[in-house]
């Protein structure tokens, strides 16, 4: 999958910019930007929701973004991280394979597989293994990322198993697997996007995704 460059609200200060632009319309900027639609769980969810990063190719185009649905992930687990309820969804354009902005290579198709690569390290990023120490922690990262690499690759593998969830009020089919650390599924949209999500404390059959109307609303 092409290396994009995440852009969010950790790129953006907690004051106005030097041009007077403020930190929360740079961050929706970047979602504002893309030409596909972003999905986040439906209205049967009613907690805290919140813009994450998005991730853009070597020429500036959205590739995919994430939108935060209850508490804020914490990665150390002796913050109560384990207690914590949240939900990720990951919104990822669909291209077929193409030539790079800057015309010197070519960029790898997205897919479903593409959408669950993403769920499946963002889960990762936000856990701490008990009992880990701290400088043991980037190798396992570094492992347990290439495994989850290897398990998006293999959709149909043993790992996953098949979870019917309606996106805009249609069941549409969605490869899920779980681990002691929480939850991943990846399926397709209509209209060209790949749904991926992530998750921990909630329980993901019971969840359903939308299209976003308005995005500036979770500025």
């Amino acid at each position: 999958m092409e290396t994009t460059r995440r852009v969010g609200a950790e790129d953006a200060p907690s004051t106005a910019t030097a041009e007077g632009m403020p930190a929360a319309r740079r961050t929706v900027d970047g979602y504002l930007a893309a030409t596909f639609p972003w999905y986040g769980l439906d209205e049967a969810f009613t907690g805290p929701r919140r813009l994450m990063q998005v991730g853009t190719a070597a020429d500036g185009t959205v590739q995919h973004g994430s939108i935060g649905h209850g508490d804020e992930p914490s990665v150390r687990a002796d913050t109560g991280a384990e207690k914590q309820r949240f939900a990720v969804v990951v919104s990822m354009a669909s291209s077929p394979v193409r030539r790079s902005g800057d015309g010197t290579g070519v960029l790898d198709a997205t897919t479903v597989s593409s959408a669950a690569w993403l769920a499946g390290s963002g889960l990762l990023a936000c856990t701490w293994p008990a009992q880990m120490d701290h400088g043991l922690r980037d190798d396992w990262l570094d492992q347990q990322t290439e495994t989850a690499f290897e398990l998006a690759d293999d959709l149909d593998g043993p790992a996953w198993s098949v979870l019917s969830l309606p996106v805009d009020g249609v069941p549409v089919p969605f490869h899920y697997r779980e681990s002691e650390f929480g939850w991943v599924l990846a399926g397709s949209a209509l209209g060209g996007v790949h749904i991926g999500a992530y998750g921990r404390g909630m329980s993901a059959y019971g969840l359903g995704f939308s299209v976003i109307g308005d995005i500036t609303t979770y500025a």
